[in-house]
């Protein structure tokens, strides 16, 4: 299988030398994936060492390792993201949303707020945000849809209703979204998205990728197979991965 959301530099607590570099590769070789795709958070450029990967994965010929780039989507901030996606050839981008005009909502110095804020109108405008993320033309990949409900607040409406305008736009883009795994390990305690998302996404035909937004190495692939398990429950048949922007299907078997 495949983990398409690693940062290998963390939240900038190590370096990208040799020794990390392996260390993630070692446990994805471990864990028996088959494709692992580096994404470092924008806000880390300078630190990044996109050759010094490349090199260290022809130590590991059974692992297709892939360039990505976990940028942070702020309106008015689109040029900056093309700049940088200027720079190197990625395989994909990971498109998140972590701030609401401003507010970064998703630390836990934040969580008093969302129990504060109307939920619905909470869930509107981060979805807003996410939809306007997916009109910008810059991503192959939308993080962690429902980033939102991090610290377990839910709207008193349907939640697919909420989301459809986005969920519209990525479909209309060929956009991608991931199951991504570390929303178990948050307050929330469950993946991203929440399954009446997960069959709302597979009733529209939006294709799948797996992250376990791993920011150490003993997290690479983290319940991967569990996320893998659950679209086969409902239904979905294959997830994608990245090479050159174009996608690579993984069937689920």
């Amino acid at each position: 299988m495949l983990d398409l959301h690693i940062h290998l530099l963390g939240h900038n607590d190590r370096e990208a030398n040799r020794d990390n570099i392996r260390a993630f590769l070692d446990e994805a070789s471990r864990r028996g994936l088959k494709e692992i795709g580096f994404a470092d958070h924008d806000y880390y450029w300078e630190q990044m060492n996109f050759p010094l990967i490349c090199e260290v994965a022809r130590e590991y010929p059974h692992l297709a390792v892939r360039i990505g780039l976990e940028a942070e989507y702020r309106p008015n901030e689109e040029e900056r993201i093309r700049n940088l996606l200027s720079q190197y050839p990625f395989d994909y981008v990971i498109g998140s949303v972590h701030e609401i005009a401003g507010w970064i909502f998703d630390i836990p110095e934040e969580e008093p707020k969302h129990h504060q804020k109307d939920a619905d109108e909470l869930y509107r405008e981060y979805f807003n945000v996410v939809t306007q993320a997916a009109k910008s033309g810059l991503f192959t990949t939308i993080g962690h849809f429902d980033l939102i409900k991090v610290f377990g607040v839910r709207p008193a409406s349907d939640v697919t209703v909420l989301a459809d305008e986005a969920l519209t736009t990525v479909a209309e883009h060929g956009l991608v979204l991931e199951v991504n795994t570390n929303g178990r390990y948050k307050p929330v305690k469950e993946f991203y998205p929440e399954k009446c998302l997960m069959e709302e996404i597979k009733r529209r035909g939006i294709d799948f990728t797996l992250g376990s937004d791993a920011h150490f190495a003993a997290a690479v692939g983290r319940d991967i197979d569990e996320a893998a398990q659950l679209l086969r429950r409902i239904g979905v048949h294959s997830v994608v991965g990245f090479r050159n922007f174009a996608k690579v299907s993984y069937i689920l078997e």
